[in-house]
C-alpha cells in the first residue's frame, strides 16, 4: 500500500509546474488548483483579476516511499525564481507569487530548512521571498487547465514559456522522471 501524503506549492503559472512534477517518479497525480484566497470556489478568471487573493498552486499526490517531501521541495525550486515577488518571468499578479502550503508541522519545518539553506548556499543574488503558509483552502482549477500543457500543444503561451522551462527541467532531472 503508498504512503500517500500531499504538498500543495504555488510557483507562477500552474500549467508548467503540474506538467514538470506529473513526470516525476513517485508522483501519483499533479492537479492545478487555487489556495489562499477569500473566496470559496473560485474561477480562472476570478484569480487572474488578482482580487480573490488565490495563488495558481499545484497539489501533488506522492508516495512517500517513492520520494520525500524535501525532494517534491528540491524540484519546486528547481522550477521557479523564488525570489521574484507576485510573478515569475511575464506573469505578474499575487496569484503568481511562490507559496509553499504545508500541510502539517513537519512539512513547515522542511521548508523553512531548505530555504534557510538556499539563503546560507547563497544560490540566488536575492532573497527567497516564497511564503510558508498553513494550508487553509483549496480548490482544484477547472477541467480544462488539468494536463493543459499536454492538451494543448500549440498554446502560444505553452511553446513560448512551458516548453523551454520543461525541457530545461527535464534535462537538469533526468534521474527521478518516470519511464
Amino acid at each position: 500500500m503508498a504512503n500517500i501524503q500531499h504538498a500543495t506549492l504555488a510557483g507562477g503559472c500552474f500549467w508548467c509546474i503540474e506538467s514538470a512534477f506529473n513526470s516525476v517518479e513517485g508522483v501519483i497525480s499533479a492537479f492545478s488548483g487555487y489556495a489562499g484566497g477569500q473566496i470559496e470556489n473560485p474561477s480562472y478568471e476570478q484569480v487572474c483579476e488578482g482580487t480573490s487573493g488565490h495563488a495558481e498552486v499545484v497539489r501533488i499526490n506522492f508516495d512517500g516511499d517513492k520520494i520525500s517531501y524535501r525532494d517534491i521541495l528540491e524540484v519546486f525550486f528547481a522550477l521557479h525564481n523564488p525570489t521574484q515577488i507576485n510573478r515569475q518571468g511575464n506573469d505578474i499578479g499575487t496569484q503568481y507569487r511562490s507559496e509553499i502550503f504545508y500541510h502539517d508541522n513537519e512539512q513547515k519545518k522542511i521548508a523553512e530548512q531548505i530555504i534557510d539553506e538556499i539563503e546560507l548556499e547563497e544560490i540566488w543574488s536575492n532573497p527567497v521571498v516564497t511564503e510558508i503558509t498553513p494550508l487553509n483552502n483549496y480548490y482544484q482549477a477547472e477541467d480544462y487547465h488539468h494536463d493543459y500543457f499536454k492538451n494543448n500543444p500549440d498554446n502560444q503561451y505553452c511553446n513560448m514559456v512551458v516548453a523551454p522551462k520543461l525541457a530545461k527541467f527535464k534535462k537538469k532531472f533526468a534521474s527521478v522522471l518516470k519511464s
